[in-house]
């Protein structure tokens, strides 16, 4: 089984990835892979509403000129994924919100490419706006049919300086606890 997550944060390896690598450690221990892709740096476009992926129905969109396609491919042949962001205005980052609306897109015009699998947010934020951010989230994998497991409380964890989330220790707890009920919910549906 594998797990793909996707940090939406424009600071490589900053809290959002420590808050992710807490998920991932519980999944590891259950010998579930795990794969981190950082956004950072990367610039995806937004959706075009061409609806070319309809008509193409090829697990593709039709812009070329970004790593979209790649990480469609990576969420596909996941079991489960992990979509990450800090709070932006009271949402999710701008690349982040990029790839979930063509990712929609084409998992739609192909007949539902995430269904069935198991989808979890993870925000990190400074002060507020952290339900909205997982709300957006979690509205993409409810939209693509997926399986959203819970945890101890809402996924989100506070810090603003790069570690400050560790110092959170109901939010680490919150990560731990999602990534073993992610791990539980992936063996029975794998069962």
């Amino acid at each position: 089984m594998k797990v793909v997550a996707f940090n939406g944060s424009n600071r490589k390896d900053s809290n959002t990835a420590i808050l992710v690598r807490h998920v991932f450690a519980e999944l590891e221990k259950e010998g579930i892979e795990t794969q981190l892709t950082q956004l950072a740096g990367k610039e995806i476009r937004g959706c075009l509403a061409c609806y070319k992926c309809y008509v193409n129905a090829d697990k593709r969109c039709v812009q070329e000129k970004d790593p979209l396609n790649e990480y469609v491919r990576d969420m596909a042949g996941a079991d489960g994924m992990i979509l990450a962001s800090p709070v932006y205005v009271a949402s999710i980052s701008p690349v982040l919100k990029a790839l979930i609306d063509r990712a929609t897109m084409v998992g739609k015009a192909n007949g539902g490419l995430f269904r069935h699998k198991v989808g979890a947010a993870v925000v990190a934020v400074r002060r507020g706006g952290q339900v909205n951010a997982l709300d957006t989230i979690n509205h993409f994998f409810l939209l693509s049919e997926m399986i959203v497991p819970g945890s101890s409380y809402w996924n989100f964890a506070f810090g603003l300086e790069k570690g400050d989330v560790d110092r959170d220790a109901e939010g680490v707890q919150t990560m731990k606890v999602l990534g073993q009920n992610m791990a539980w919910l992936l063996k029975k549906l794998n069962s």
